[in-house]
């Protein structure tokens, strides 16, 4: 059930994300052939879409966080048994728990001291930017002990006890250099007529 509650917001998150992203495409496009074509723009263009970028960020990390899709290496950790695996993981769930503490507390306290100033443009309370982080960690958090339960009540396949998802190539049992037979043989130097 937690499980399925957790897919269901992040699918949510990223209906938000391509929604966010075109939006963004949309305004800066837009504030580019208002400037060049008609010497003018959309004042609100530049800062609304800083603000979704950044907010695009705060929630594209809780989507990989869920897919396990952010950079590790396991070099170490996939040569250990089972048990090494489940201590290593254990740790890393209890250092990512600390550094979700530390984001929300910067990001609570960046809230609060800039809810009372206004953007330039916009007008908006600058607390509403800080609060992406604010997200982020109560998310990541929810995330992290979902899986740290799993992790303890021994409901973790073996395949999971790794931290970190395999590139695609690797998946599929290609490796990186074989992925395309394009790249695997070097193509001749063109010559001019």
């Amino acid at each position: 059930m937690v499980k399925k509650i957790i897919d269901q917001y992040c699918r949510f998150l990223a209906v938000l994300l391509v929604a966010a992203l075109a939006l963004m495409v949309v305004l800066v496009f837009g504030n580019v052939v208002m400037r060049y074509g008609f010497n003018s723009g959309f004042t609100l263009s530049e800062e609304l879409s800083r603000w979704l970028f950044v907010w695009m960020t705060f929630l594209g990390a809780i989507i990989a966080m869920h897919e396990r899709g952010h950079l590790g290496t396991d070099s170490l950790v996939s040569r250990l048994p089972v048990r090494g695996k489940k201590i290593c993981l254990g740790a890393s769930y209890v250092l990512m728990l600390f550094c979700c503490w530390l984001i929300f507390k910067g990001s609570w306290d960046q809230t609060v001291i800039n809810m009372k100033s206004t953007s330039a443009v916009m007008q908006v309370p600058m607390g509403i930017l800080y609060a992406s982080g604010i997200v982020f960690a109560v998310s990541a958090t929810l995330i992290l002990l979902y899986q740290f339960w799993r992790l303890l009540s021994g409901q973790m396949a073996a395949h999971e006890l790794v931290g970190i998802q395999e590139s695609e190539e690797q998946v599929h049992g290609e490796p990186a250099s074989a992925a395309s037979p394009a790249r695997a043989q070097p193509q001749a130097p063109r010559t001019m007529p």
